[in-house]
């Protein structure tokens, strides 16, 4: 959500920040429907105003025995006359209201001006195996384990699903396990298990609503199943007032994630790569404005401590002003190298997106803290720690071995008990 103080002190400023991500100038509509509203509620003021000088009178005429009929009908036409003003000044709240939740986050001014092939390259980590075979991907490393299935998926939910057997199953609860275990001790994240199941307030809290409906999907009881475990993490705050010594907040959350992929028709249509309902670590951090900027670079920093606990290549990336996502203001993807993908070639794939939405979600949470008697708004961060079915793509591609045999990074032996995965 946007500070409207800041849109009308600042519109230029305002139209060349949404221009960056390819939005059309619009602080001249927003500003006319914030002025008619902010003429009316003037108007409300000064009704009211004489409305109570009309009270006055009456009470002092009421003193002296005098008739007051005629100013109770003052009184009466003047009530009418405020509640008419009154609903017209709602409704254009409404209506701007509306007109800012659809608007993104402004990003950082640093942020590379384009697409994704703008993207900046902020850094490389690890040494891509050369492999002495043509590697193969995970559907098909999977299909030889006889564990990752597809079929069975469709047959009782449709495209886009899957079912993990045996130790791909257990490489999942592994890996789910690891990563919160990781995120606690080392990172100081507080683990929390959230519901799946939210409210539309909740979501439109941290942006998911009303933008990206198509996205999602609903229940008939109006409830959304949640795209991220951010939008409960983030919630935990919403409607509150902190106090400031209790800043940072950091949580993390394993969760089952559901996404109609609406807007993705076509794309990674093989595999575990893009489905509607993956699982995925999320943290989380609640702080103070000063503190975000250092915040956003621990979460980053905790999610490639993963990748290199479990010995896989990565690159990080800063997202360029067209490719951030809709409530962040800074975003670093860190991208896995998948060495199946591209029929052998391999290619780098996003594993985690860790961001600053600065008090972007906060104002349409009305997430709070007191400084030195004051109310600020919070800051919010979010990161993948990681997409669990991608790191399992990514184990199993970068550990296959020629027999079909899947080696697996040290720092799962002991939630594996085995050092790799063979075929039964």
């Amino acid at each position: 959500m946007h500070d409207i103080k800041f849109i009308r002190e600042n519109p230029n400023i305002f139209d060349e920040n949404l221009k960056k991500r390819g939005i059309l100038s619009c602080s001249k509509e927003i500003l006319s429907i914030d002025n008619e509203r902010r003429k009316l509620q003037t108007l409300v003021q000064e009704k009211q105003k004489i409305r109570n000088d009309i009270s006055k009178q009456i009470a002092k005429k009421k003193s002296t025995g005098e008739s007051v009929e005629d100013l109770f009908a003052e009184v009466s036409s003047s009530k009418k006359e405020i509640s008419i003003i009154e609903k017209k000044e709602n409704e254009l709240s409404v209506k701007l209201n509306s007109f800012l939740l659809e608007l993104p986050n402004l990003i950082d001014d640093d942020l590379p001006v384009g697409d994704e092939e703008k993207n900046k390259l902020v850094k490389k980590w690890g040494v891509i195996k050369n492999f002495e075979f043509p590697p193969k991907d995970h559907v098909d490393l999977g299909e030889n384990l006889s564990e990752i299935d597809f079929s069975n998926a469709a047959k009782l939910s449709g495209s886009r699903f899957v079912m993990l057997y045996g130790q791909i199953a257990k490489l999942e609860r592994a890996l789910k396990s690891f990563m919160i275990d990781k995120l606690t001790s080392s990172f100081d994240y507080k683990e929390v298990m959230p519901p799946v199941l939210v409210n539309e307030k909740t979501m439109t809290g941290t942006g998911q609503l009303p933008k990206f409906a198509d996205d999602l999907f609903k229940t008939m009881d109006n409830r959304w199943l949640i795209p991220t475990a951010e939008v409960p993490l983030t919630n935990i705050v919403s409607d509150t007032i902190l106090s400031k010594n209790k800043l940072p907040l950091r949580f993390a959350a394993y969760s089952q994630c559901f996404r109609a992929e609406a807007g993705a028709a076509g794309r990674d249509t093989r595999g575990m790569i893009r489905n509607h309902q993956f699982s995925k670590v999320e943290m989380v951090s609640i702080c103070d404005a000063d503190s975000s900027e250092e915040e956003l670079e621990r979460m980053t920093g905790a999610a490639e401590s993963i990748l290199q606990s479990l010995e896989l290549p990565y690159r990080v990336v800063l997202l360029a002003s067209k490719d951030i996502g809709f409530s962040a203001k800074r975003t670093y993807d860190l991208e896995v190298w998948l060495p199946g993908q591209n029929e052998g070639a391999g290619c780098y794939r996003e594993i985690s997106s860790c961001s600053n939405c600065g008090s972007f979600q906060a104002r349409r949470m009305k997430a709070r803290f007191k400084d030195d008697n004051k109310n600020k708004f919070l800051h919010t961060l979010n990161g993948s720690g990681l997409a669990v079915g991608r790191t399992i793509i990514a184990i199993m591609e970068n550990g296959q071995m020629s027999n079909g045999d899947i080696k697996l990074p040290k720092a799962l032996h002991d939630y594996m008990k085995t050092d790799k995965i063979v075929k039964n």
